[in-house]
């Protein structure tokens, strides 16, 4: 699992599923979107406005990446 965090759009990104594949989005609400891969396995979730979601210090211990603006 990877996730991932970009400051300037806002967005947090937890990637489930390494494996290379094309994905289908799935807008479950307004914030949030589902990348749904082969037999509708859920292979990312996109968050957005994120900080108004969580708080990324309160997801540790899992450590997290800032995307490169």
């Amino acid at each position: 699992m990877e996730i991932s965090y970009n400051p300037k759009t806002d967005v947090l990104y937890l990637r489930l599923d390494d494996a290379k594949q094309e994905v289908i989005n799935q807008r479950v609400s307004e914030d949030v979107v589902l990348d749904v891969g082969k037999d509708d396995k859920i292979i990312g979730i996109e968050i957005l406005d994120a900080s108004f979601h969580t708080n990324l210090k309160t997801i540790l211990p899992v450590e997290y990446q800032v995307a490169a603006g």
